[in-house]
């Protein structure tokens, strides 16, 4: 597609397209003559997974940028959004790009190798090994960085703590999206069209991820309330 029909599709004007593209936010479109660029469905993707990470992440166009250079850093953003990461990751040719390499995850979490190691043994998180170093997803990345924000609170090996005590949640995690599939089949409307569907499940995968949360704190409290 030309310039002009991805505006219309995604919304976004030309200006600001053409900043993403110079920021490296956006791949580069298909230039068959000098003066003619193409675009595709991978475009219309990564503009929309940047303006969702602006909307819903709050996230600047550095962070963005810096995030699409491998440094996932340390974000307050609401962990709905880190799937959008991943789709812009995705948008872009080549895999290194969707990789973040184990070795930038260091200067904030300096037990990142052995808690990615206890991670992956119990299933949280996938190591990819190329030319000899370690890589992960920007999902498993930040999984990774939640174990380091842990230790900072206190839960470190000398209190008795380490990341494999993580499987109760790897093992909840399972058993609940498997429950949240299930019920989300047996309710769709099966005459509804695949795009209804995958909307739907966007919009309700983000709302529950929230209401788990507010659901899993207060059960937290009322637990501790009774123990304590």
């Amino acid at each position: 597609m030309k310039m002009r029909e991805l505006e219309k599709l995604s919304g976004i004007n030309r200006k600001m397209i053409q900043h993403y593209i110079n920021n490296g936010m956006l791949p580069e479109p298909e230039r068959p003559k000098r003066n003619v660029a193409i675009y595709n469905e991978q475009h219309i993707n990564a503009l929309r997974s940047i303006r969702q990470l602006q909307s819903e992440g709050r996230l600047s166009i550095k962070e963005i940028k810096q995030l699409l250079a491998g440094n996932p850093g340390r974000h307050p953003a609401n962990t709905a959004v880190y799937p959008h990461i991943d789709e812009l990751f995705a948008a872009h040719s080549g895999v290194d790009l969707e990789l973040v390499s184990l070795e930038s995850l260091l200067p904030n979490f300096p037990h990142a190798a052995k808690d990615a190691a206890s991670l992956e043994r119990i299933g949280a998180i996938k190591l990819v090994n190329r030319n000899k170093k370690l890589y992960l997803t920007h999902l498993d990345a930040q999984i990774v960085g939640c174990w380091g924000d842990m230790r900072e609170a206190g839960f470190t090996e000398e209190e008795g703590f380490n990341a494999e005590i993580v499987s109760i949640h790897v093992n909840a995690a399972e058993e609940l999206a498997n429950a949240e599939v299930n019920a989300f089949l047996s309710h769709t409307c099966p005459t509804y069209s695949v795009e209804r569907k995958a909307e739907m499940a966007q919009a309700g995968s983000k709302i529950t991820l929230n209401l788990f949360s507010l659901l899993r704190i207060k059960a937290t409290m009322h637990a501790l309330k009774h123990m304590l």
